[in-house]
């Protein structure tokens, strides 16, 4: 790598004379059903082990997030209410006395501010004034179905919600587990992605710190570094990754990354229109911490609620300055110690 950060073609950099256009990945969390097709896919093709049926006892997802056998990994997020949102949940749908109405209700179920506009009171309702309502915990199945109570404009609604995303290896621009590895088993592809070679990998596990998104793992059974790929194999064949191949709803999709980030940009402003707000891109940016991401998404909250860092910065951007740094002092610890020499003993 000629540099460490800031934004740039990777695979050029890397020294691909006539590389084709950077593949990547975005991923519409807005249209994934969390059926996790994308695992069992890429497990099946990739030949990745197993790693059990667990059951966490707080959400129904049981990968838990990505490991050193879990390349993908759609992750459940339950959310009592839709606390991204800044406007109340379900405002505007529908319009008129009954959504007044209902927020209403959801204030009175849940003690919180439905953010109606000040001056404007919301259209009576007598059962605004009954017992308010623990929000359910969505953790395990309950008893009861959630929205089964139906409320007083007689249609039934949930005041929660679920956010899926399948999560998975981002492919930096500026990869740090790339630059920290000393053996060269992680190398760019000619297609802007990051590979592991697990046949060169010493399990040595520098790469696991240097990544800022924490996706890089070790197997326990032989302590290699494993993780995405992005179907290395089947791009050099001209195929799509085996994830984006098996999503029912294209919540996954692969392309040229260029061509991906209009399309998500479109995808937004939709959403916007529709009165979907809340809609952001997340590592879609060149100018961001790590030079943009190859494989990044559409999310419907902050990115923290989805385990993502909020502002993440490749852990190798300030090497050169450090030894520059360290450079400077040592040249001064060798200049003291031949002066003292020079001086000789008083």
């Amino acid at each position: 790598m000629s540099s460490f950060y800031g934004p740039l073609d990777p695979a050029p950099d890397a020294g691909y004379a006539d590389p084709p256009p950077r593949k990547g990945f975005f991923t519409d969390t807005s249209v994934c059903i969390g059926c996790k097709a994308c695992e069992v896919a890429c497990k099946e093709w990739n030949a990745i082990p197993a790693d059990g049926y667990n059951l966490l006892g707080q959400s129904y997802d049981n990968t838990g997030g990505l490991t050193a056998n879990s390349w993908r990994a759609v992750e459940f997020i339950e959310q009592p209410l839709a606390s991204g949102q800044r406007s109340a949940p379900f405002a505007g749908a529908p319009t008129g006395p009954s959504a007044s109405a209902t927020s209403a209700v959801l204030a009175a179920r849940t003690g919180q501010d439905t953010g109606t506009e000040p001056g404007i009171e919301p259209a009576p309702d007598p059962t605004a004034a009954a017992p308010a309502a623990e929000p359910q915990f969505l953790g395990m199945p309950g008893i009861d179905l959630p929205g089964r109570i139906d409320d007083p404009d007689g249609v039934r609604r949930t005041d929660f919600r679920w956010l899926m995303m399948s999560n998975v290896c981002k492919h930096c621009t500026h990869a740090a587990c790339l630059d920290v590895c000393p053996t060269g088993s992680l190398f760019r592809t000619e297609f802007g992605t990051v590979v592991v070679q697990e046949d060169i990998c010493n399990g040595c596990g520098y790469c696991i710190p240097a990544c800022p998104y924490g996706v890089i793992d070790r197997r326990e059974e032989d302590g290699r570094a494993w993780k995405c790929t992005l179907c290395y194999d089947r791009l050099g064949a001209g195929q799509t990754p085996a994830c984006a191949q098996a999503c029912p709803t294209q919540s996954i999709q692969y392309g040229d990354l260029d061509e991906l980030r209009v399309r998500a940009q479109e995808r937004v402003d939709r959403l916007h229109e529709v009165g979907v707000g809340e809609a952001r891109l997340y590592g879609h940016d060149p100018e961001d911490g790590v030079g943009g991401d190859g494989a990044f998404f559409l999310l419907l909250d902050e990115p923290e609620v989805y385990g993502l860092p909020p502002d993440p910065v490749v852990t190798t951007r300030d090497l050169p300055s450090m030894w520059k740094t360290a450079g400077v002092a040592a040249a001064g610890m060798v200049a003291l110690v031949a002066a003292a020499f020079v001086r000789g003993p008083r």
